[in-house]
């Protein structure tokens, strides 16, 4: 995605690496179900590449091992359900032997990334040029989502294009329910699913919300809740919306393992791989002409 960045470095050992992520991302802030921190590796292992991807995908793998990293970080976990094979008859089994048999450490931060400060909604905020910027909720200590002014009122469908050009252009694009030429002023974003915060976006105040995973009977219901009015809901999608984190990650995890007794240095870098899963669409302007004409106000 951009070029490598990289700190000096020494003796650096896989135990530093994780212990300078833990520090900026602890896996006690990470929600119950998941499955965060260290997941195959050596902490005694030197590590000198570090890789960053949002998923840990067969492809992602090949390129840590072709780049010859020693330490692949990524957002979403590998093993989130229980597994009882790692044979490479599967996708996990091989993804597995994969990085085992290269001898590529893998490290997880995923809801403990999105709680953070910055984290993966912060980023996300920060890319908007959000001001003000206030938690959405908070679950105990930990701040969840954003919520921020724009640097001036803006149309929806002007905000609409902001987002676009802030975030990697995907197949499927934004989508965009409410009224093109509403004015809007303060933004939820919550990177990620985030359809079960529609109570949290209302009682922000938030003249539109920007998340990803948007399914019908929820944005239906909450549309209907906001007599098609505020909030507008955006779905920016899933991987566009927490993609941009990774840079930020990697330019922290260097500062943080900066240190003035190591000589050589380390490299870390956001891979290249893609892991969107949609390729193309069709008829999406077919859908575009169908809402003007018949629902101004409709989901486009």
């Amino acid at each position: 995605m951009d070029d490598p960045g990289t700190a000096p470095q020494g003796d650096l050992r896989l135990r530093d690496v994780v212990a300078a992520l833990e520090s900026l991302y602890p896996l006690e802030s990470a929600a119950d179900w998941d499955r965060v921190g260290l997941v195959a590796g050596d902490p005694d292992q030197p590590v000198r590449r570090i890789l960053l991807a949002l998923d840990p995908t067969l492809a992602v793998i090949d390129d840590a091992q072709a780049w010859g990293a020693d330490l692949l970080v990524t957002h979403h976990p590998l093993l989130l359900r229980g597994v009882h094979s790692v044979a490479t008859t599967s996708a996990k089994g091989a993804s597995v032997t994969a990085l085992v048999r290269a001898g590529v450490a893998l490290w997880v931060g995923h809801t403990n990334a999105d709680v953070a400060d910055p984290g993966v909604s912060g980023v996300l905020a920060d890319a908007l040029g959000l001001t003000d910027q206030r938690p959405l909720s908070t679950e105990g200590s930990y701040a969840i989502g954003r919520v921020g002014v724009l640097p001036e009122p803006s149309s929806l469908a002007g905000f609409a294009d902001r987002l676009a050009a802030a975030l990697p252009a995907t197949a499927g694009g934004v989508r965009v329910s409410g009224d093109p030429d509403a004015d809007v002023s303060v933004v939820a974003v919550m990177g990620g699913s985030g359809d079960d915060r529609f109570g949290d976006v209302r009682a922000s105040g938030a003249d539109v919300y920007v998340t990803a995973d948007l399914r019908h009977h929820p944005v239906l219901e909450a549309r209907e809740e906001a007599r098609g009015g505020r909030p507008f809901l955006v779905d920016a999608g899933h991987w566009a919306t927490e993609s941009l984190w990774l840079a930020d990650a990697r330019d922290r995890l260097l500062a943080a393992l900066e240190h003035p007794a190591r000589a050589t240095r380390v490299e870390a870098r956001v891979s290249a791989i893609r892991t969107e899963p949609w390729t193309f669409v069709v008829g999406a302007n077919a859908a575009r002409e169908h809402r003007a004409a018949t629902e101004p106000g409709g989901v486009s």
